[in-house]
């Protein structure tokens, strides 16, 4: 046989055949997937101008007592984050929301990365607690990660070590301020 002739065998024997339909790949509609670079930058915009409150008063995806809480954004250098994620980094400012309901833990996460991106904080330890013996389980924990997801000005977080609170608490990396943006650039100009 030919060169020629087996092409033309395998081209007549393909003839027939069809993309098979893709039916095993979930796509990841979860909340926490809405949260896109369109919405984090609308919050942005209303986190520096406005006193309302954007932060999610409704339900919220649970995480488990447990879980190791974990986010950052695309861009992040993975030893910034490895930093972040051993408790490299000195923190500015922790906040204990232990005893508090979701409404005050709401007002005091918001409170703080308002101030913290005032007075140019980087680093927090906010200590939210593990929830095991909450109804539901985990539920100011879940909130805390759903809240931090939503303001622009957080670019990393991750649980704690053991030694500040493990999975009870969360380290949280902020954007640099602006000011320190221009006196970076003006060092190397």
């Amino acid at each position: 046989m030919s060169n020629n002739s087996d092409s033309n065998d395998f081209i007549e024997e393909m003839a027939q055949v069809r993309p098979l339909k893709q039916d095993k790949i979930i796509k990841n509609t979860t909340p926490e997937a809405s949260l896109d670079k369109a919405y984090r930058q609308k919050m942005a915009e209303s986190f520096g101008r406005k006193e309302n409150n954007f932060l999610t008063d409704g339900e919220v995806p649970p995480v488990e007592p447990e879980e190791v809480l974990a986010f950052k954004l695309d861009g992040i250098q993975p030893g910034v984050y490895k930093k972040l994620r051993l408790g490299k980094y000195p923190i500015d400012f922790h906040l204990d929301l232990h005893r508090k309901t979701v409404a005050e833990a709401r007002n005091e996460v918001f409170q703080l990365l308002r101030s913290s991106a005032r007075y140019g904080h980087r680093t927090l330890l906010i200590t939210h607690g593990k929830g095991i013996q909450s109804k539901p389980q985990a539920k100011l924990k879940s909130y805390v990660n759903h809240w931090l997801r939503q303001v622009d000005i957080v670019i990393a977080f991750h649980s704690a070590q053991p030694k500040q609170g493990g999975t009870g608490s969360v380290y949280v990396l902020l954007k640099k301020p602006k000011e320190d943006d221009k006196i970076n650039q003006a060092k190397y100009d």
